[in-house]
């Protein structure tokens, strides 16, 4: 399996709570901190769902 890193670019501030809830399921936490995932279907899901707030790079 291939990985991706994403990057938090963008403030949770005012979003859905669901959106809240998926980046920080995803392990983000703060803007610019960048975590490693596995490219899984449900991965890249919940980066489809956040796409205007991270940033993802193959690595």
């Amino acid at each position: 399996m291939a990985k991706v890193k994403v990057t938090l670019v963008k403030s949770l501030i005012g979003r859905k709570k669901a959106h809240i809830a998926t980046v920080n399921a995803l392990g983000l936490r703060k803007i610019r901190k960048c975590v490693e995932h596995e490219e899984t279907p449900q991965i890249k899901g919940m980066i489809n769902k956040v796409s205007y707030l991270v940033k993802v790079e193959q690595v």
